[in-house]
């Protein structure tokens, strides 16, 4: 069967990223394995498989399979307890997809990550390239957030952001975000039967204005729609089509490629597919080093811009010492840090309000006490300030990813 590439609309294998979430693999009651659910997903990636398409499955459900094997009946409170359950889980649920998919003779492997793993560039292009070396030896991937000794995971259900990092370094067509409902709603449909269906997302930025996600995740998972719109706003940014699909339905994900890729994604779709919702990928996703500056490394500190400097970065310039206005935070040379613009108006009883804009994030050339002494200065001021000069700006073009829209952009939108 031909697929077409949701990028390039040339027939080719896409790359196919899934997130699988913890209410799709335990029983919020009981923690036991829902063991169909989970044959039917593996029996779906291994037809994709056959399709020729490659594929990664990002896991949850450590914590859930751990309980289970400790007898436990709920999730305990202490972050201690909640890690060393997630390590007994692990393994037990690695072995039950290997289990799984060893009865379809489907080669599997395992990948932890924490944030930590992505900060530092040469370990990011080392986990890129075994996750580029898996896939070409016909490998489904496994990966999971390193429960053990990750915060981040257990606290906000970063699964789903997790997801979305891993479709962006694979260079997925598609993230599918399996969930507990068909596609996102208008409101929780559990509770207001007027709650309509959205089946296309242009902009999650616009999108949050419209709809009510503030529902939990499970009392086993950690996260809910919410983060599954910011994994959306993620993916899409690095040029990947997301979707928002059931769990319990892992077959509808060949339905719904098939139908995408033999279309023009941007364009609608036969209403006989199962119902979804796809978020559409930037036109222009970035570059692989600057999504790894935004979504790999920790915000050590924030930099001050004026708003020359704001018109300047927009239009790919680097960030000189002299568009600076004040840093906050501690911080060192090569460390990255978040551009913030203060926007300031008056309101309408007349008070000034002050407007925190985040314009981007970037490698710093300087360290924060050095920017201190050299902020508003021109280029070459710098040694006369710092008695050296290892750098004319503080910012490489290359190493800094505004996210910042034009306004001019969002006029033609």
């Amino acid at each position: 069967m031909s697929h077409k590439n949701p990028r390039t609309g040339k027939s080719q294998s896409l790359t196919i990223v899934i997130k699988l979430g913890t209410s799709s693999i335990c029983d919020e009651e009981t923690n036991l394995p829902l063991l169909s659910n989970l044959s039917l997903m593996v029996e779906t990636i291994v037809k994709l498989k056959f399709l020729g398409h490659k594929v990664v499955l990002v896991s949850s459900g450590a914590i859930g399979v751990g309980l289970r094997r400790l007898d436990l009946d709920k999730k305990p409170k202490k972050l201690s307890a909640i890690q060393a359950v997630a390590a007994v889980g692990q393994g037990r649920l690695m072995r039950m997809f290997d289990d799984l998919f060893s009865q379809l003779n489907q080669p599997i492997a395992q990948i932890l990550l924490t944030r930590h793993d992505l900060s530092n560039r040469t370990r990011y292009i080392n986990a890129v390239n075994t996750f580029t070396e898996l896939l070409a030896m016909g490998v489904v991937p496994i990966v999971n957030e390193n429960d053990t000794v990750s915060v981040s995971e257990i606290k906000f259900g970063d699964n789903d952001t997790l997801s979305a990092i891993t479709a962006g370094m694979v260079n997925a067509d598609y993230l599918f975000l399996m969930t507990d409902v068909d596609c996102l709603y208008t409101d929780n449909p559990r509770e207001n039967p007027d709650a309509k269906p959205i089946k296309v997302v242009e902009d999650v930025g616009d999108l949050k204005e419209r709809v009510v996600v503030s529902t939990p995740g499970s009392s086993l998972g950690t996260g809910g729609m919410v983060t599954k719109l910011a994994a959306a706003d993620l993916a899409t940014a690095a040029g990947v089509t997301t979707i928002i699909s059931r769990g319990s339905a892992p077959k509808n994900i060949i339905s719904i490629v098939t139908s995408l890729s033999n279309v023009n994604p941007n364009s609608s779709v036969s209403s006989s597919i199962p119902i979804h919702t796809r978020f559409i990928a930037k036109d222009n996703p970035m570059m692989d080093k600057k999504w790894w500056v935004l979504h790999g490394l920790h915000t050590a500190g924030t930099i001050f811009i004026d708003e020359g400097a704001v018109k300047a970065v927009r239009h790919k310039s680097n960030l000189f010492a002299a568009g600076i206005v004040k840093c906050e935070g501690s911080f060192v040379s090569n460390q990255a840090v978040k551009l913030v613009f203060e926007k300031h108006h008056v309101n309408e009883n007349g008070k000034e309000i002050v407007e925190l804009i985040t314009v981007g994030k970037g490698l710093v050339n300087y360290s924060s006490s050095e920017i201190s002494l050299i902020k508003g200065c021109k280029s070459g001021e710098i040694g006369e300030k710092l008695g050296y000069a290892d750098c004319d700006f503080v910012i490489h073009r290359d190493n800094l990813a505004v996210t910042l829209k034009d306004p001019e952009e969002n006029e033609n939108n």
